[in-house]
């Protein structure tokens, strides 16, 4: 199809060149986090995401919904290809919150992408929910960190067993840094993620059936909500949370606060 990248540059708010250059990858990475929240109602609603680009953008796009790592970065991709970026896809094991010992499987979905005016290559991902998420694509290079104002990141590589080098994308929390998931440079294609997406959205021990996950960023401020629980985490560290009182409010919060509007009807579970 024929990507409507006037629509989705006005979706994010960004007007910039239109150039594969490493300061365009950097400010569209960042306007998409700020512009699209991150959500998860499909798979809540007993519903696998569509990620057939025509349906990622009428959803994402043109619709004022938001979505999960599959849809968002599968959409940055298609844009950053037009553009003229160099753009891979890879799988990561989120290892944020898992026990020790825990091996989870890869079902993040992240690029590796590269740009005319800069040699290397920088790890994107405008999907993964978390205040821990990059807002701006990180240099692919051991040890390197990134002030990604407020936020501020590392790669290194972690211990593994495979052929592959395994890295680690970390943020700092409080002082210390703190691991989010690990990925190596495999490549992956279009097909894997299907299979991903459908376990992650009908498996009834996916969290993401279990629960609504929502996260906005905005200038100044961090909006997640899990479930019944709303935290704003303000750039000064300020922590404010609070219990909703049930599907009626969440529905009107995520409308009022995430910017995600459902139809006219919706219920979502108890």
């Amino acid at each position: 199809m024929t990507l409507d990248l006037d629509a989705y540059f006005a979706r994010i708010g960004w007007s910039g060149e239109r150039r594969p250059t490493v300061e365009v990858l950097r400010s569209v990475h960042r306007a998409h986090m700020l512009g699209i929240p991150f959500e998860n109602l499909e798979p809540v609603l007993d519903s696998a995401p569509s990620l057939a680009l025509p349906d990622l953008e009428a959803k994402l796009v043109l619709g004022g919904r938001g979505g999960y790592c599959y849809e968002h970065n599968t959409l940055l991709a298609a844009v950053l290809t037009r553009l003229g970026f160099r753009v891979t896809l890879l799988a990561a094991r989120v290892v944020l919150g898992a026990a020790p010992g825990d091996i989870r499987p890869r079902t993040h979905m992240l690029l590796k992408v590269e740009a005319q005016d800069d040699p290397g290559s920088f790890l994107a991902d405008v999907g993964f929910g978390s205040s821990g998420a990059l807002l701006e694509p990180i240099p692919l290079v051991v040890d390197t960190e990134l002030l990604d104002t407020p936020r501020r990141h590392r790669l290194v590589h972690a211990p593994h067993d495979g052929p592959l080098e395994m890295w680690e994308l970390q943020t700092e929390k409080g002082g210390a840094w703190e691991p989010q998931y690990e990925f190596t440079l495999e490549p992956f294609e279009a097909p894997d993620y299907d299979v991903i997406n459908w376990h992650i959205a009908t498996n009834p021990r996916s969290p993401f059936r279990q629960a609504v996950y929502a996260q906005r960023t905005l200038p100044g401020l961090h909006r997640a909500l899990s479930g019944r629980t709303l935290v704003e985490t303000a750039d000064d560290g300020t922590v404010t949370e609070r219990e909703l009182s049930g599907p009626a409010e969440v529905l009107r919060v995520l409308a009022d606060d995430f910017g995600v509007r459902l139809p006219d009807g919706t219920v979502l579970p108890g």
